[in-house]
């Protein structure tokens, strides 16, 4: 008798599993445990990982194209081929057929690498042939100029030893690589990796721009060596970062301090660039200092220039002392720069504030940075901003016109701005060292990738994030295939809720981790986020009591009215001011304990083709104010913010809040006001 109810029970199990496909689509609720960062026991089967002796990579990246976005990420890019970056050629005298690039012979510096950085992994994104063929015309230049002893690129930059134009043009190399498997890459990579460890110590890294950017030149020799496994790639990373310039000794410190003539190291660019270049070499050297390092500085810096929402500091050119209020702006190159330094570190640590940090400026600063239609850009992009006119009337170190949009007038930012997106896109999704995917940054998109033990998968992210609060993905697969799926918590997020199939994943998801779904997935299988965001008022560490207010991975400015005219350029790429049609001037009232409370949700809709602009704000939130009389414009500047509680005059009003990245008008830090 006991033998029939064992068999029994048996059939019973076998007639369940071929109902429900697998036991662990029982419509019990699945369980899910988070980890702080995915693990990197050994590397990713499928795509190209750190070899040994390097330290194996948590997060992978995965080739150019794997990744498809989608929704008004999608727009993005397709602005961007319609506008600035993908038109640039009528507008740059950098991108001319008597470019050095092009001669081979006459200068040729940063501003065409550059761009094509950027262009040609917008092409690939797109899939757009006329791009492709452009970018590939351009990078058949650079493999005709190489030389025998592996030089490539103009001669004037061989004369001047400046190896940093040609450190741009190895991450264009590099992305047509991945889209193409051309194997020329390679082989220019390794002659010319063997032209700089032949150079002799002193003329490798002698200084500059060069020296100071050597992070860039050291992450392409790793990407090389993860192909070839030539040994003496290794040796030849120890000595750029011995000749690269101290990035891990505090940036801000008292033997710094006191010269602070030596403004390059302080140039916001490079700091956005240089910072992470410890981290780079943590790879080799496994030295946790090197990382701990990365973090101090990135601190530092935030600390005391960073008192300000969008995730940027006020270098308006330089960091300088004294000028930390939120109306000390960030270039444009700053903020792609940056966003490119959180991408990397995202990858080598596989900690998700990295994702965070790299959100914030993607959906805060980046889009503020441009016009609408992303056909002009300025140069530096403020929290407080009250006027982006061509005047010279601003307290910025750099002089001339900085804050008006003109496609003519920028040098740098209109060729660097075009990978800031594209390179978004691209890490939406990453392999992990345990063959599985990790979505990492969110946005709509659809990513296919190599699994387990080879299969092939695809995952469909619909979302309107992060003007949304939820995530859906489903996923597609010939057969059931068994392999962990990594969930970024965002760490803005109290708690996530997760569902598979419909069914609530049991456990507790705050931000700050991944939550990690192992499981057997079968085609059409659903996961769905839910963030819940909450609207908080929070306050600036030494900003006198101002405060900024934030819901999600979204800070919010007042809505200014703006008024565009036309100062110069052309028709087609019109120079344009925009000034502000409403008082500015504004501090928030605050009614009982919680300050949050006294903010709340207006609108909520759907976000349009180009979300990030004045009118199309998808959320709208409502808060009291009233006129600060005292806080006055410097110049075209908003004064600096009034120490709080503020002195207010007039009726209470309810002001209108947008996010940052629609408002190219703004004031985002405010003083409070007592009722």
């Amino acid at each position: 008798m006991k033998h029939l109810v064992i068999l029994a029970i048996f059939l019973a199990l076998i007639f369940l599993q071929s109902r429900v496909g697998s036991f662990s689509e029982f419509p019990n609720p699945a369980q899910a445990l988070t980890v702080p960062v995915p693990p990197s026991a050994v590397p990713n089967a499928h795509y190209p990982s750190n070899r040994a002796p390097l330290a194996v990579s948590p997060l992978v990246k995965l080739p150019v194209g794997a990744v498809e976005p989608r929704g008004w990420l999608m727009a993005q890019l397709q602005l961007m081929r319609d506008g600035l970056t993908g038109r640039l050629a009528e507008l740059s005298r950098f991108l001319g057929d008597d470019s050095g690039w092009v001669t081979l012979k006459g200068k040729g510096w940063e501003e065409m690498p550059y761009w094509l950085k950027g262009y040609g992994n917008l092409g690939y994104l797109l899939k757009d042939a006329a791009m492709r063929k452009e970018t590939e015309r351009w990078l058949l230049l650079a493999f005709k100029s190489q030389t025998r002893d592996g030089f490539f690129g103009p001669a004037d930059n061989r004369g001047a030893n400046d190896l940093w134009p040609n450190m741009i043009m190895l991450s264009a190399l590099q992305s047509f690589y991945e889209a193409t498997s051309d194997r020329r890459v390679l082989s220019l990579m390794s002659r010319y990796f063997q032209y700089e460890f032949h150079l002799p110590a002193e003329e490798l890294l002698p200084g500059s721009w060069q020296k100071l950017r050597g992070g860039e030149n050291l992450e392409s020799v790793y990407w090389l060596y993860n192909r070839t496994g030539e040994s003496f790639l290794l040796d030849l990373a120890r000595r750029l970062f011995t000749r690269t310039s101290d990035w891990t000794s505090p940036i801000l410190s008292p033997a710094r301090d006191k010269d602070w003539v030596e403004s390059s190291f302080y140039h916001g660019v490079n700091i956005a660039m240089g910072f992470r270049e410890p981290g780079i070499y943590f790879q080799q050297s496994r030295d946790q200092s090197l990382l701990e390092a990365v973090e101090r500085n990135y601190r530092q810096v935030l600390d005391r220039y960073g008192r300000q929402p969008g995730g940027m500091f006020g270098a308006d050119e330089n960091i300088r002392p004294g000028k930390d209020d939120p109306r000390q702006g960030a270039e444009t190159c700053t903020m792609v720069e940056a966003m490119a330094s959180f991408e990397s570190l995202l990858k080598i640590t596989g900690d998700p504030v990295w994702a965070d940090r790299a959100e914030e400026v993607a959906f805060n600063s980046l889009p503020a940075s441009m016009t609408p239609d992303l056909k002009a850009l300025h140069y530096f992009t403020a929290a407080n901003l009250i006027s982006c006119d061509s005047s010279a009337e601003h307290d910025f170190q750099n002089s001339g016109t900085l804050v008006s949009f003109d496609p003519w007038g920028y040098r740098c930012c209109q060729h660097n701005v075009a990978f800031g997106w594209p390179y978004f896109a691209e890490h939406l999704w990453m392999a992990t060292a345990d063959n599985g995917l990790a979505a990492t940054l969110y946005a709509p998109s659809e990513v296919r990738a190599k699994v387990a033990e080879g299969a092939d998968v695809s995952i469909a992210e619909e979302t309107c994030y992060p003007f949304e609060d939820q995530i859906r993905l489903t996923l597609s697969c010939d057969r059931p295939v068994t392999f962990p799926l990594y969930l970024r918590l965002p760490g803005w997020a109290k708690a996530v809720q997760i569902l598979i199939n419909g069914q609530p994943v049991e456990g507790s998801f705050a931000g700050g981790r991944y939550a990690v779904l192992n499981r057997t997935w079968r085609h059409g299988d659903e996961v769905r986020l839910e963030f819940g965001p909450q609207i908080e008022v929070f306050e600036w560490p030494s900003r006198r009591g101002a405060v900024s207010v934030r819901r999600g991975p979204l800070w919010f400015s007042l809505k200014i009215g703006e008024r565009w005219q036309r100062y110069g350029g052309t028709e087609i790429w019109p120079a344009l001011e925009v000034l502000p049609t409403t008082p500015w001037n504004y501090g928030l009232v605050f009614e009982g304990p919680e300050a949050a409370a006294s903010v709340r949700l207006a609108s909520r809709n759907a976000p349009p083709f180009q979300p990030f602009a004045l009118d199309a704000a998808p959320i709208v939130l409502r808060a009291k104010a009233r006129r600060v009389p005292d806080w006055k414009a410097e110049g075209r500047m908003a004064g600096l913010v009034p120490a709080s509680p503020a002195k207010g005059e007039g009726p209470v009003e309810e002001v209108e809040l947008i996010p940052m990245g629609c408002a190219r008008l703004r004031i985002s830090v405010f003083p409070v006001v007592k009722d």
